[in-house]
């Protein structure tokens, strides 16, 4: 479990076959193998540690869903270890389980902040909500408004320094998960509103 702080912006070091390979000075002293750690808003296993760099494998299911396939050496990923008992909660609880991608539509300035706006798919829309919780790569953040093409966040300075957003320009994808609480509602629901359909067109 996450809470969407990212810890450390890492550098890929190298990605081959399924291991890849990150420089991250900053989560790695303590890490151990076997561990989970959020890369880019997808949970991945720790598989193997050195000094200021840690490997993880990433299966060809993870590849379809996220945008970890257009990863190569140089590029940065988000980074945050798994939440520690007791710990602090400072976004939202994340799971590490990416929904899937949208893509940038816009970037602007709004005074000192920066608005994003994304077009993502119906089957990421229909979670969405106006100041709902939406986890971009990893980086917990709160929607600002939605529509039926998609959805916009308003990133504050210090969010837009210290993770990769600020390389995200329009065209590029970015990893999605969605509030797990939305989920819950619509799964637990569904059986009455089908019902309830069903009982209408009898009627």
């Amino acid at each position: 479990m996450f809470t969407g702080i990212v810890e450390e912006v890492g550098e890929v070091i190298s990605f081959e076959g399924m291991k890849l390979t990150i420089h991250a000075p900053e989560v790695t002293p303590g890490l151990l193998e076997s561990e989970s750690i959020c890369v880019a808003g997808a949970c991945l296993t720790v598989v193997g540690r050195e000094e200021g760099e840690l490997s993880v494998e990433v299966i060809p299911e993870t590849l379809s869903r996220t945008n970890l396939s257009e990863l190569k050496a140089g590029g940065r990923v988000n980074l945050e270890r798994s939440l520690a008992e007791g710990g602090r909660i400072g976004g939202h609880m994340v799971q590490g389980h990416v929904d899937g991608i949208a893509e940038v539509s816009a970037v602007e300035k709004d005074g000192d902040s920066i608005v994003v706006r994304f077009v993502g798919d119906e089957s990421i829309m229909r979670y969405i909500v106006p100041k709902g919780f939406i986890t971009i790569d990893g980086t917990s953040l709160t929607v600002v408004d939605r529509d039926d093409e998609g959805f916009s966040v308003a990133i504050i300075p210090y969010t837009y320094e210290h993770t990769t957003i600020a390389e995200r320009t329009a065209g590029t994808m970015v990893n999605i998960e969605v509030d797990v609480t939305a989920k819950y509602v619509e799964q637990m629901a569904r059986p009455y509103l089908e019902k309830l359909l069903a009982d209408h067109a009898g009627s």
